[in-house]
C-alpha cells in the first residue's frame, strides 16, 4: 500500500513543525505508513530512500534532522540508526 500523504492538500513545504512522529524500522518491500515531512537520524550512516517524486538514493553519512519528502527507508543500504518519520 503506498503512504498515504497528510499534506497533499498544501502547497509542498517543509516549513513548520511536524504534527506527528514515528521510530522507523527500514523496509525494502513497505512504504510508510505516512509521506515524511522531516526525518531524524540519530546513529550517524548511510540512508536509502525513496522520495515522495519516486526517486531511490543514498544520503551518505546521515546525522540529524533532514528536511525529507520520502515514502519508503529501504533496509539494504541504510546504516544510519535512530531513524523517527515525521509528518
Amino acid at each position: 500500500m503506498p503512504a498515504l500523504d497528510a499534506m497533499s492538500s498544501y502547497t509542498a513545504s517543509t516549513i513548520g513543525s511536524p504534527e506527528h512522529a514515528a521510530a522507523v524500522t527500514p523496509n525494502d518491500a513497505q512504504d510508510l505508513a505516512y509521506v515524511t515531512r522531516s526525518i531524524w537520524v540519530g546513529t550517524q550512516g548511510d540512508l536509502r530512500v525513496t522520495m515522495q517524486g519516486g526517486e531511490t538514493l543514498t544520503y551518505p553519512a546521515a546525522i540529524g534532522q533532514m528536511s525529507l519528502r520520502v515514502s519508503r527507508i529501504h533496509a539494504a543500504g541504510t546504516t544510519a540508526g535512530g531513524i523517527v518519520a515525521m509528518w
